[in-house]
């Protein structure tokens, strides 16, 4: 196992995306802890925050775990990388579990404006803010032994 803050192409069409650029100003701005090294102590972002992204040839599909780094973030590094601005699918937790009315209003409109196809949103996503989201996006359901299948990219 090695460590990576660049994206590393596991296959051809899997990418883990390592270290993601923030560059929005309303996500990712309250650290979650703090962490010490050599007796300096530190906010902490999450900076090894990560997702992973499948090419498909319906568009990327971007797998998400939490999404401390901001699901917008998130998308906007999966796109740089992929060299691909289409957006299929986003499976995961989008980090909007109580969170405050700036940054939800932001990304609904990030979202309104990101022509993303449909979002499976799962932990960490909560009922007021997946129901705000279908307002701009297809919000599909979630649940065990949900299986999703996606034509690889030709």
């Amino acid at each position: 196992m090695s460590l990576s803050k660049e994206p590393v192409w596991l296959t051809d069409r899997l990418i883990f995306l390592g270290e993601i650029e923030r560059k929005n100003n309303f996500e990712n701005k309250i650290p979650l802890g703090r962490f010490e090294i050599n007796g300096i102590k530190s906010d902490d972002y999450l900076l090894d925050d990560s997702a992973l992204v499948y090419k498909s040839s319906q568009g990327l599909v971007i797998i998400t775990g939490c999404s401390h780094a901001g699901i917008c973030n998130i998308i906007e590094y999966a796109k740089k990388v992929c060299h691909d601005e289409r957006i299929a699918d986003i499976i995961g937790g989008f980090h909007l579990l109580n969170s405050n009315e700036e940054k939800l209003k932001n990304t609904l409109t990030y979202f309104s404006q990101a022509k993303i196809k449909k979002v499976h949103a799962c932990h960490c996503t909560d009922l007021k803010a997946k129901i705000e989201l279908s307002r701009v996006v297809t919000v599909q359901e979630v649940g065990v032994g949900l299986v999703l299948e996606y034509e690889p990219e030709e």
